[in-house]
């Protein structure tokens, strides 16, 4: 079984990809920075007050697993980024190979969806 990644995929946005795309401007907003602040806030004052060791676990899971999940994000973005630069490239290089050849008509539409891409990803 072969498991494409989904900037690999060329139907319309699943599940996963509007997921993903939320989640991207939801940490990238000042609330979600907020929350990290208070977040780390948290972990120094268990360690500092010297609560018991159920409090210090509990702070530092819940870093572990903001984490976890921004390692995720973040690799998905750049996944997603990655295969959208490389399909623009494809597209000038083909119109540029295709101009050379006298042939423009072809390659220039496929340049103009590439270049519209940034949209769809």
């Amino acid at each position: 079984m072969v498991v494409r990644h989904p900037a690999e995929r060329t139907e319309g946005k699943g599940r996963f990809e509007r997921l993903a795309e939320a989640a991207s401007n939801f940490t990238s907003s000042p609330l979600f920075h907020g929350i990290c602040l208070v977040l780390v806030a948290f972990f120094v004052v268990t360690h500092a007050a010297g609560m018991g060791q159920t409090w210090m676990f509990l702070a530092g899971d819940l870093m572990t697993a903001v984490t976890l999940l921004l390692l995720a994000l973040l690799k998905n973005s750049e996944r997603r980024a990655e295969h959208a630069v490389q399909r623009k490239l494809d597209a000038i290089a083909a119109a540029l190979l295709e101009q050379h050849e006298g042939r423009t008509v072809r390659a220039h539409d496929d340049l103009r969806r590439a270049i519209g891409m940034d949209e769809k990803v």
